[in-house]
């Protein structure tokens, strides 16, 4: 059995530790609300954008969509990966480096570049994939402007033949304990069906044209929608680490009380080892 200094040290460092993960669960809680609101507030938006935009190309004849929506052979792929900065955020990280490692062994013979979006995937992935660029400075100004930056280069970067798909993969907000890792196609836009909900069409009259309207709607929604997943993922970022710190603090404290039971047995032996030392050298005396 340890000797009481030993177990006094590990009850404080325990404690310490408690401390800390309890401190990181408040900030994560405090910063997840005001990140949950953010997202919650912009998915109506972003998917109504979405639907104007899928129901005026269903009304339009031929492509409609111009260079973002050129269909070729799949042989270069981009994929984005859409991880935090910050770790102690249990798989939330590991579960987007996984699905990036399974995409690349279905794109077995195909040339796979990754760009990063977080310094975690960034140190992961570079061991063993082409990490073109790293846009973790996003995240020190996570902000619809400095995302549409990225977004437009990733556009210029299609139009220009550089890539034939280019797809995300990031970390769906559920709820502050279930993030659900997402891959979605970015570029180039995925068709949709001209007879799906053909009965409901309205007959509207636009101004300029449906072709002008489209062609400048798909640059901002492809924005939107890279802006979205970022945001999707930093309130997903919050909550995992909300919930291991949860974890981490409920783990502490029934280390502490079970080294504070073990010090108690540890102390009462000591004691009684004493007493027994005493009794003995007192019959001893006596005798």
């Amino acid at each position: 059995m340890a000797n009481l200094k030993e177990i006094r040290n590990r009850i404080a460092s325990v404690s310490s530790t408690m401390q800390i993960t309890s401190a990181m669960k408040m900030v994560s809680a405090a910063k997840l609300k005001k990140a949950q609101d953010a997202i919650t507030a912009m998915r109506p938006y972003s998917n109504k954008l979405t639907e104007l935009l899928q129901n005026l190309s269903a009304t339009l004849e031929g492509d409609t969509g111009g260079a973002f929506a050129e269909q070729r052979p799949v042989n270069k792929v981009l994929i984005v990966a859409i991880t935090s900065n910050r770790g102690l955020c249990g798989a939330f990280n590991a579960n987007v480096i996984k699905q990036i490692k399974n995409l690349e062994a279905a794109y077995a013979g195909k040339q796979v570049d990754v760009l990063a979006i977080g310094k975690k995937g960034d140190d992961a992935l570079k061991r063993t994939c082409n990490i073109i660029a790293n846009e973790s400075a996003l995240y020190d100004r996570l902000t619809f402007e400095n995302v549409a930056e990225v977004a437009q280069n990733l556009m210029d970067k299609f139009v220009a033949g550089e890539y034939d798909k280019i797809e995300l993969v990031y970390n769906h907000f559920k709820n502050a304990a279930t993030q659900q890792v997402l891959t979605e196609q970015f570029l180039p836009l995925v068709p949709k069906d001209n007879t799906a909900d053909s009965n409901a069409a309205v007959d509207y009259i636009f101004e300029p044209s449906k072709e002008e309207i489209i062609l400048s709607l798909i640059p901002l929604s492809l924005k939107t929608q890279l802006y979205k997943a970022i945001r999707d993922s930093f309130a997903s970022e919050h909550g995992a680490r909300m919930t291991a710190m949860h974890k981490a603090t409920d783990n502490a404290t029934a280390m502490r009380n079970q080294l504070k039971l073990t010090y108690n047995k540890a102390r009462q032996a000591a004691i009684t080892g004493e007493i027994l030392e005493i009794v003995g050298g007192a019959e001893a005396l006596n005798g």
